[in-house]
């Protein structure tokens, strides 16, 4: 107990929280520049899924090895690392802007951005109570979310031609590296930390597995395609990049009342309860025929895909001590990254339909909230408590 208590004392969430803000601004700008500036570089637009799905290979394979990184070298020498290295893979991008070298820059972007979610999740979530671990969550979740909405807003007066988005992205990301570097104390006691044998993963929460793989179905594409998709509508195309923020937004402005139910409503109910909107808000979108109700549709639509992954990865965290939470969020990562690498590529099958995406990710979310409105019942039946989910 001494050991624990020490280590959350120590434990202090600026550098992260700083750190992730700006690399939130950066990430969220760079993943709407991409499919948008292809055709300046002379690359196919039908490369977009690819690399989208590419990036959340990486993701997936970088969610397998950033424990024993983490182990090794400690949670901010490891955020300096993985920041460092999403900056090479922007700079190759710019440098040689061909099909192959984006592709594996964007790979190697995926293990970059494993790293520091990781990194970052496990290093807030280290805190001894259940209450502790979903405040801090959702100040990642909105630093993450805020960030990223905000880097939407770029696509307007920096554009998506020639060198100096890229340049923007990198400059961010430098700056995102002062806060570990520049923050010395404060990180968790790298020598607690423990992997998840086999028998334990398997006991790990389903629903809360599932979340993050419906987090990962969901996000790929809203992340991948959706700028595409509504660059490509008439009366939607020069708000791109404002509904890309108002989307992302969404999922800032709901963490607060993540963070407040999540101690309160049983996870898997609350999780089936945010899929149900989710799908009211994908139907808004098709119903829509002003601005303001597109924009009050893709912020629901945002807000609930959003939702998802911090509910799951309480849920998974709950009952595990401190030492596994690194353990723990790599699986969960790991579920994430397994539906963002096909999630681009389904949605992608439906874009001969005009609105393809939107009825994949209205699919997504009636059947996962089909299936955690069952798990629900059965935990409700089982006399399982509101936090345990």
């Amino acid at each position: 107990m001494a050991e624990l208590a020490a280590t959350s004392t120590s434990n202090n969430p600026l550098a992260p929280v700083i750190g992730l803000s700006f690399f939130a601004i950066a990430s969220g700008f760079l993943m709407s520049l991409i499919p948008l500036s292809l055709p300046a570089f002379k690359l196919d637009e039908n490369l977009a899924p690819w690399l989208a799905s590419i990036f959340y290979f990486g993701l997936l394979i970088g969610a397998t090895t950033i424990e024993r990184i983490v182990v090794k070298i400690g949670h901010r020498f490891a955020f300096i690392l993985f920041l460092s290295l999403l900056i090479v893979s922007v700079l190759a991008q710019l440098a040689l802007p061909n099909t192959v070298n984006w592709l594996i820059a964007r790979f190697v972007a995926g293990i970059a951005v494993a790293g520091v979610f990781v990194v970052v999740e496990s290093w807030l979530l280290m805190t001894n109570t259940a209450k502790s671990r979903a405040k801090r969550l959702g100040l990642y979740m909105t630093s993450l979310y805020g960030g990223s909405a905000v880097g939407q807003l770029a696509i307007g007066p920096l554009g998506t031609e020639g060198s100096t988005p890229y340049l923007f992205v990198a400059s961010l990301l430098f700056l995102a590296i002062l806060a570990p570097l520049l923050i010395t104390k404060g990180q968790p006691e790298k020598q607690h930390l423990e992997k998840l044998p086999l028998k334990e993963i398997k006991t790990l929460s389903h629903p809360a597995m599932l979340g993050c793989l419906a987090s990962g179905l969901l996000l790929g594409p809203i992340y991948g395609l959706m700028p595409v998709y509504i660059s490509a509508q008439t009366d939607q195309a020069q708000y791109t990049g404002t509904l890309m923020a108002v989307i992302i937004l969404g999922g800032m402005v709901v963490q607060p009342l993540v963070s407040y139910l999540s101690t309160r409503l049983e996870k898997s109910l609350l999780m089936g309860m945010f899929c149900l909107v989710g799908a009211a808000g994908a139907v808004g979108i098709l119903q829509a025929n002003t601005l303001a109700g597109l924009i009050v549709s893709y912020l629901i639509l945002g807000a609930c895909s959003f939702a998802l992954y911090p509910i799951a990865i309480t849920l998974a965290c709950d009952s595990l001590p401190m030492a596994k939470i690194v353990s723990a969020t790599e699986v969960m990562l790991l579920s994430y990254s397994i539906g963002s690498v096909f999630g681009p590529m389904l949605a992608a099958n439906l874009s001969d339909a005009p609105n393809g995406i939107v009825f994949y990710l209205a699919g997504c979310l009636i059947t996962t909230c089909i299936y955690m409105f069952i798990k629900s019942i059965k935990n409700i039946r089982a006399g399982k408590t509101p936090v345990a989910g």
